[in-house]
């Protein structure tokens, strides 16, 4: 386990406490929730401009039959 320590004005405490309860939340678990709702946030973010980066590298694209055919074309549909 792991412990954080962070300064808070005045003003920053009470709007984290009344986030935490209007969330029905203790302060520790809110603080936890949208710390790591903000890392995951970046996450997909950097994971989008990945995709982005290869879409536009190859921007070809296929439809949902397109790709059904391709992965079974024996089934292909005429």
């Amino acid at each position: 386990m792991m412990t954080v320590n962070i300064v808070l004005t005045k003003e920053e405490k009470e709007i984290a406490e009344k986030y935490a309860a209007e969330q029905n939340l203790s302060l520790e678990d809110s603080m936890k929730n949208v710390f790591f709702e903000k890392i995951e946030e970046e996450y997909d973010i950097a994971l989008a401009d990945a995709a982005l980066k290869e879409y536009e590298k190859d921007p070809t694209t296929f439809s949902h039959e397109e790709v059904k055919n391709i992965l079974t074309p024996d089934k292909a549909s005429n």
